[in-house]
């Protein structure tokens, strides 16, 4: 009889795993695939013969991977020199300099563009100190915007990467008399191989389909994406929208397969002996130049919306003022920001709950439903943001979700989660794989485990995918662009709505109260970390 209980309990448990694993397995399917779906499904033989035939299409197409290939270019070079200036020299304030090269992802892309207006503008600041001839606007200003937008999160894969790197070939190597660039061509090239080729398509994929930078500096010179923005908010044409977002989406894609086929699957988290900082004196030197050099501009970016957001009368009179923030704020931008606090707050916590469960069945509860809803939750990284809000307005207008604030958390939930999810799969996977055999031989439920044993070991990993949700659903403009109303528009698309009126403070006002919000967050989440590690000084968990 006892048996026959236990069995029967067994059963339970298996039945309503799989239908947790089918509920999600449809939530991924109803909100990326059919989307996606229906967004082909969109296209017509017309509106496809009126892109290609038009004019400025050519044109348009090699703006894109011309600017593209640049800002990648420089963006890579760039954070692999920072990387190794941080990783690999003897500098101090290494923690200071990684702050303030990742201040740049916590404000939406289209305020970099805005920063560099304010001081590379016809009337910006360095533009009338040096008196400097020509403009920002065009492909400058696209390049330097896209490399600001970007380099952040190139610097952090690559020195992530350089961090797990071991230090006994280069010994060996030195033994034996090789020199710096045999060295570099036999060890260190097959080694930063894989990461590079990955980041480098990243990188070209995230700036390629942004429209943020282009649509602010860009002028003349027009991109794929703004020629998508234009069509489907200009002029409501969803149709030559559709065919513009599958020309995006195929470099996204093409970055995402290479990605997994390029995965390397090895155990890298083990460094037989880590790198000793170089502390000779012209390396120093030259990595606190670089490193200042890079930070300065950065916080001079970040000072320029301060010193527009205070001042009276931009550029003719500088004096110090408020009536920018109280005019920003008879706008509405203080109704917008709580929409985009409530945004943020509900993509967050609803987005850890569906990575954390998403993540379970994939990294504790293996089968062939696992192995798809692995693979969907990571194929929305191959979509871009601008691309699936689109698909959402083909399927949900019309429908009582258009227009709430609900289906703008739920396009950002979908839009930000492969990264969550890949971070707490790879927590789970870490975990002893018997936990739950020995819980189910002790009699103890499933959900207990999961609460008193899996989540506290995991907390600090989700207290990070809660400050990824929050601060890029606070500053995205790409996936809500499409979806949003008077009533809940976030604040981020004030920014483009100021920028073409000309009023420029209150842009900047917005992009403060954003940096401000993200920072805070993040501030929050270290703290936590921080009594968190205090409390457990020794982790089963490594830190996130």
């Amino acid at each position: 009889m006892n048996k026959s209980r236990k069995s029967l309990r067994a059963r339970l448990r298996d039945r309503k795993a799989d239908i947790g694993r089918v509920f999600l397995a449809m939530v991924f399917i109803a909100l990326v695939l059919y989307p996606m779906v229906r967004m082909f499904a969109y296209m017509d033989g017309e509106s496809i013969q009126k892109v290609v035939t038009a004019p400025s299409f050519g044109t348009t197409v090699v703006h894109s991977l011309v600017s593209a290939g640049l800002s990648t270019a420089i963006t890579v070079v760039l954070a692999y020199a920072l990387a190794m200036c941080t990783e690999r020299s003897g500098i101090r304030l290494k923690s200071l300099f990684a702050i303030i090269f990742a201040l740049p992802m916590l404000i939406p892309s289209i305020s970099n563009g805005m920063g560099l207006i304010i001081l590379f503008g016809n009337n910006g600041l360095i533009t009338r100190l040096l008196h400097l001839d020509g403009g920002i606007y065009g492909l400058p200003g696209i390049v330097m915007g896209s490399v600001l937008y970007a380099f952040p999160v190139a610097y952090l894969m690559l020195a992530d990467v350089l961090k797990y790197e071991d230090a006994s070939p280069y010994e060996a190597a030195r033994v034996l008399g090789i020199g710096r660039g045999r060295q570099f061509a036999a060890i260190t090239f097959p080694y930063l191989r894989k990461p590079m080729i990955s980041l480098i398509f990243a990188t070209f994929s995230m700036i390629v389909t942004d429209y943020g930078v282009p649509l602010m500096v860009g002028g003349k010179y027009t991109t794929i994406p703004v020629v998508l923005y234009q069509e489907v908010i200009g002029q409501l044409n969803f149709g030559k929208g559709a065919v513009y977002g599958c020309l995006l989406l195929i470099p996204a894609v093409a970055a995402f397969v290479l990605d997994l086929l390029n995965r390397d699957r090895g155990n890298s988290a083990y460094v037989a002996k880590p790198f000793a900082p170089d502390g000779s004196l012209g390396k120093k030197v030259l990595s606190y130049l670089c490193c200042g050099a890079v930070a300065a501009f950065v916080l001079l970016n970040l000072i320029s919306f301060g010193l527009l957001a205070f001042s009276k009368d931009y550029p003719a009179d500088l004096s110090f003022t408020l009536d920018n923030i109280l005019k920003t704020l008879r706008m509405k931008a203080d109704d917008y920001f709580l929409n985009s606090l409530l945004i943020a707050l509900f993509a967050s916590v609803l987005g850890v709950a569906v990575s954390f469960a998403t993540a379970y069945f994939t990294a504790r509860m293996h089968s062939a439903a696992s192995r798809f809803l692995h693979l969907a939750s990571i194929t929305s990284a191959a979509i871009p943001g601008v691309v699936l809000g689109l698909s959402y307005v083909i399927v949900f207008k019309g429908s009582p979700l258009y227009g709430t604030i609900a289906i703008l958390v739920m396009v950002n939930i979908i839009h930000f989660i492969a990264s969550p999810y890949l971070m707490i799969y790879n927590s789970l996977s870490k975990l002893n794989a018997n936990l739950e055999g020995v819980g189910h031989t002790l009699g103890i439920r499933r959900s207990l485990m999961i609460r008193d044993v899996l989540i506290p070991q995991c907390r600090g990993t989700l207290l990070e995918m809660f400050a990824y949700f929050f601060t890029n659903s606070m500053m995205t403009i790409s996936a809500v662009s499409f979806l949003a109303t008077t009533e809940n528009k976030p604040v981020s698309l004030m920014i483009n709505q100021f920028e073409a009126q000309t009023q420029l403070e209150c842009a900047a006002v917005v992009s403060l109260a954003i940096l401000a919000a993200n920072l805070l967050i993040k501030g929050v989440v270290y703290l936590c970390k921080s009594a968190q590690r205090r409390r457990s000084p020794v982790k089963a968990e490594s830190s996130a």
